[in-house]
């Protein structure tokens, strides 16, 4: 199995290529790039009544061009996984986390945010376009991402259309990943005369709302599709919870140990600010250590699962192992 040069990652589990599973990855965000070009396109859609060129404009540079899309690759290929052969509805379904995923960076980028230039080594909207474009194309992506899950085009059942909107609504919001932001300004003094120390469970919960939901979400639409119920899909939502809380802190780490060019974006910031994550609560040796560890609880949440689901396997350790 392939190993990180500074860190090991311990997954005597399976042969793992992190080069094999990374062109994998490319392989679907190609996938799901066209058919977000094709979405995002100026064409008037039935039922709109124009396409703002601008407006449409600042929407693509926030969506194309990059990114792993992990999150729409988890949900195809669990979809895949339960015998979805309806490819083009859960490219759709993956297209619409993608829009949703894009708004809450733009917005996150926003300097009443985080402030930041580059994006997937990129300017950011606001600094490619201005802030109030900025906002409005966040504002777009968001309520476009529920205009393409209730879409017919996605899934011709419309209770699981309702299904894929419930369950994008819940980790996308109060009680999940807008929750979770505020959570992460308030950790960071913003409404306050002093930071607050935060524990390993505060920060744990922050992170599991402002990132890790989404993460689930993308499983769980993608079992939906699937039709997965029962212990199956109990099983997906420890493997989902665990997937996501070792994503993020390997982000953290690699905000402190990659380079802006590596990753696309400024780094050190999250440090800078004081931001609430396990690699400064923790340390990195031991953030580096949960890491692993809840990657290979993921892993093992699937052992009821046969050869079908090694690439979920697979995702658990790229979100450990990798380098960007």
């Amino acid at each position: 199995m392939a190993q990180n040069s500074s860190n090991r990652i311990p997954f005597p589990i399976m042969d793992f290529s992190l080069d094999r599973f990374s062109r994998r990855l490319s392989g679907v965000a190609v996938e799901v790039e066209t058919v977000l070009g094709l979405l995002l396109a100026n064409d008037v859609r039935p039922g709109e009544i124009a396409r703002p060129p601008r407006l449409a404009a600042a929407m693509r540079h926030a969506t194309l061009g990059g990114g792993k899309r992990l999150r729409a690759f988890l949900l195809i290929e669990t979809a895949s996984m339960f015998g979805s052969t309806a490819r083009d509805g859960a490219l759709r379904a993956a297209a619409a986390v993608e829009c949703l995923h894009a708004y809450s960076l733009v917005h996150d980028d926003l300097p009443a945010m985080d402030d930041d230039d580059v994006r997937r080594g990129r300017p950011t909207v606001h600094r490619a376009f201005d802030e109030a474009t900025a906002i409005l194309a966040g504002d777009a992506l968001l309520t476009f991402a529920f205009d393409i899950l209730s879409d017919a085009a996605t899934h011709p059942d419309a209770s699981v259309r309702i299904a894929l909107v419930r369950e994008l609504a819940i980790a996308s919001g109060l009680g999940g990943m807008v929750g979770g932001q505020m959570l992460d300004l308030a950790a960071e003094g913003r409404f306050e005369t002093e930071r607050a120390a935060l524990d390993e469970a505060q920060v744990r919960q922050i992170q599991a709302m402002k990132t890790g939901a989404l993460i689930r979400a993308s499983v769980m639409m993608g079992a939906e599709m699937g039709r997965v119920g029962g212990n199956a899909r109990a099983a997906l939502a420890i493997y989902a919870e665990k997937f996501g809380a070792a994503f993020q802190i390997a982000d953290d780490i690699l905000d402190l140990e990659a380079s802006a060019e590596t990753i696309g974006k400024a780094t050190g910031k999250d440090d800078a600010k004081g931001k609430a994550t396990l690699a400064n609560t923790l340390g990195l040796d031991r953030a580096k250590m949960i890491r692993d560890r809840l990657a290979e609880e993921a892993i093992a949440s699937l052992a009821g699962f046969g050869e079908e689901a090694d690439t979920l396997r697979e995702a658990a350790m790229f979100a450990a192992a990798r380098q960007s």
